[in-house]
């Protein structure tokens, strides 16, 4: 299947940014990639308190080869987390 204008894109895109965030999943101790399915463009991040419910692109997609390493140092998910991006678990498409 010959890749979209709109994956194009978002390849361009995910090569200039990392598949994670800056919390970690706490039982796995580093960031976790959620598989969504290759049609999936679009996420909704959701905040409690005054209402900051964004929609972001989805830019990264899984391939043949292994995700590469998270690496660095990352915030633990906080006791009262404010926000979804917080609990360290971050959406990639699925492979064609």
């Amino acid at each position: 299947m010959a890749a979209s204008r709109g994956d194009a894109w978002a390849q361009s895109q995910a090569a200039g940014t990392p598949w994670h965030g800056q919390y970690y999943y706490l039982p796995y101790g580093q960031p976790t990639a959620l598989v969504v399915p290759p049609t999936v463009t679009m996420q909704s991040n959701y905040s409690w308190g005054v209402s900051q419910n964004t929609m972001t692109p989805i830019y990264h997609q899984y391939g043949q080869a292994a995700m590469p390493s998270a690496g660095g140092m990352f915030y633990a998910t906080p006791r009262w987390p404010s926000n979804t991006n917080q609990f360290g678990i971050y959406p990639v498409r699925g492979p064609w």
